[in-house]
């Protein structure tokens, strides 16, 4: 059974990671993706270590389903190949600085004079606009001037990295598919395309959905260890005997009365009401870590295993693939190697009662459909050997 996107089809001219794992996100829900590279300058996602048969683990991941084309968009012949495919397509996604895509001849202008229906979707750090539009940038110091950075870490020791991409993944990734998700049921309804800015900076930005509203109407200023959810409250990781860690998140009154039950000092629930407090908060902080470093790891696990309070284990990413509720969502899946055998990687998070998310094969070598697409816009061998040697295609 196809996906629910099987009828879109998507030119994919992204690199790294935000816009490579959008594409994903659509070709696991059925999209037809056909990746565009450089035949000179590859992705660095594929330089990435673990390399298995040649082919690195992440681009392997991220760029499964797709298939890929080689071109050299500084080549006449290279643009002229991608007009000839946009015809046909319905979405563009690109991932570089404004301007590039323009000066190579292919930007939103040009392509939308060959195909006015097409959905144009830019993922760029900063967006198209505004003074740093053309600054160069990581996830991390998108969410350094998003604000989010300014309250994520201990006091004492400061702002910390985050260990997931947020801007670059919840930003980028996700936003580009709602936005590309949404401009598709535009077109339906009004037969019209259009350009979809993406700026990872401004989505990690309206991601402090919680902390804005207070900040904004009332001037209150998230800090570091100063919000419920923080480490300003109970809310937080505490050690076990043996060095490893618990999450402890019970909020809700009778959530934190199961946890101190289940601690052995039920009198401490009444403090953790008690959120605006730093004394207060301070003191119950103590005597949790107390308490969770009487007993071991294990012991906590089998202590929690029944008790519904909000509390789970600190796992290792190794630990949460073998975790039960991770196997039973079929998060970790088997996908095709072009050799036949299979390849452990991330399943799909968003479930389908009718058109599951597919998994048809790992990200492709550089250039791996290159003849294939060229027959099928009419090519013929000939010209394909005359572009390969002159290198416009690989």
């Amino acid at each position: 059974m196809s996906g629910p996107l099987s009828s879109l089809r998507v030119l994919d001219f992204s690199g790294l990671l935000p816009g490579p794992f959008g594409t994903m996100l659509l070709a696991d829900m059925g999209a037809e993706v056909l990746r565009v590279e450089s035949p000179s300058r590859p992705d660095l996602c594929r330089l990435m270590p673990p390399h298995e048969a040649g082919v690195s683990a992440a681009h392997a991941f991220l760029n499964r389903s797709k298939r890929g084309i080689a071109v050299d968009l500084k080549k006449p012949e290279g643009v002229e190949l991608i007009k000839q495919l946009v015809a046909d397509y319905d979405i563009v996604v690109e991932q570089f600085r404004p301007g590039v895509m323009d000066r190579l001849g292919v930007g939103y202008e040009a392509l939308k004079a060959i195909n006015p229906k097409l959905i144009y979707c830019a993922i760029t750090g900063y967006g198209q606009t505004g003074p740093y539009k053309d600054r160069a940038g990581h996830d991390m110091n998108y969410l350094a001037i998003a604000g989010v950075l300014g309250y994520n870490g201990r006091k004492a020791t400061g702002p910390a990295p985050v260990s997931v991409q947020i801007a670059d993944v919840a930003g980028g990734s996700c936003h580009a598919v709602m936005g590309i998700l949404a401009a598709v049921i535009h077109r339906q309804q009004s037969g019209e395309g259009q350009f979809v800015d993406i700026s990872m900076t401004d989505a990690a930005f309206t991601l402090n959905a919680l902390t804005a509203p207070p900040a904004l109407v009332a001037g209150m200023q998230p800090e570091m260890e100063g919000t419920q959810l923080n480490g300003g409250s109970f809310y937080d990781c505490y050690e076990t005997q043996d060095g490893r860690y618990f999450s402890v998140g019970g909020l809700e009154p009778q959530f934190f009365m199961a946890f101190c039950g289940a601690i052995g000092r039920p009198e401490l629930a009444p403090q953790g009401m008690v959120m605006g407090v730093p004394e207060v908060v301070t003191a119950l902080k103590a005597e949790i870590r107390s308490e969770m470093k009487k007993k071991t790891f294990a012991e906590w696990q089998s202590v929690f295993a029944t008790v519904d309070s909000c509390t789970e284990p600190v796992l290792s990413f190794v630990e949460a693939c073998t975790h039960p509720h991770i196997q039973a969502r079929d998060l970790i899946v088997e996908v095709p190697r072009p050799d036949g055998s299979l390849q452990k990687q991330l399943g799909s998070a968003i479930k389908f009662s009718k058109t599951p998310a597919t998994f048809r094969h790992i990200g492709s070598d550089i250039g791996a459909h290159t003849d294939e697409v060229l027959k099928q816009l009419g090519y013929a061998e000939e010209r394909i050997v005359e572009l390969r040697q002159r290198g416009v295609v690989a």
